[in-house]
């Protein structure tokens, strides 16, 4: 992983580390919403964490969303 990968990561997790969960909330559907393609490394970051601390079943869960989803 390079450096500004590492540093991205940091500075997203920063940025709503202290926020409470309506925090966090409106943070994710203002990026969604906006449409905006530099909200997108966050959006990843917050995916990865999602990802990482999700149980297998949960994961199946999300990747039956994602495949459903990309399809239409």
């Amino acid at each position: 992983m390079q450096p500004s990968q590492v540093d991205l990561r940091r500075a997203v997790l920063a940025n709503v580390s202290d926020s409470s969960l309506g925090e966090l909330r409106e943070t994710i559907i203002d990026a969604i919403t906006s449409g905006e393609d530099k909200t997108l490394p966050g959006l990843g970051v917050l995916f990865e964490v999602l990802w990482n601390h999700s149980p297998v079943e949960t994961q199946g869960q999300i990747l039956q969303i994602l495949h459903r989803e990309i399809k239409q």
